[in-house]
């Protein structure tokens, strides 16, 4: 059964939360495909997963090139799954892919400062429970740890 985490990022940006996400998936053996909406957020998250770290090295790459396949992260704007992922990440109100099935984990992460934003993760939630899924919701503490909410 899949899984559905549902990030609440409030007072904290998506660039601070998704890399130690996804180290956290490669660590576990995991390939992941992460889906935003536009090529221009693709790209300056292609750039910012290069450079969010000097000690850290995350392996990923976009939709477009040759051996994408073959790579353990892959950055991308459509609901495509180039890398045989088992893992998809959702960001800046990217929609749930029809096929989201074939995941063991689907992680969601929207701003709960944006309205619209919001509003697109209660419809997504709604949707995953509608469709059978495993869904959780998580929030930050105020010492910013992931916790698990009802």
């Amino acid at each position: 059964m899949t899984e559905v985490l549902f990030y609440h990022l409030h007072d904290v940006t998506l660039e601070n939360v998704l890399p130690p996400l996804l180290e956290k998936s490669l660590e576990r053996g995991w390939r992941v495909v992460v889906q935003s909406n536009s090529e221009e957020r693709t790209e300056a998250l292609d750039a910012h997963l290069w450079t969010y770290r000097e000690d850290s090295f995350l392996p990923h790459a976009n939709w477009r090139v040759a051996d994408a396949q073959d790579q353990p992260i892959i950055l991308a704007v459509e609901d495509s799954n180039p890398n045989r992922a088992n893992v998809r990440f959702l960001v800046d109100n990217a929609p749930l892919p029809a096929n989201s099935d074939i995941y063991d984990r689907v992680v969601l992460l929207f701003n709960g400062d944006d309205a619209d934003a919001l509003a697109a993760a209660r419809q997504s939630w709604t949707d995953c429970k509608a469709r059978g899924f495993d869904v959780t919701y998580w929030q930050a503490d105020e010492r910013g740890r992931w916790q698990k909410r009802d």
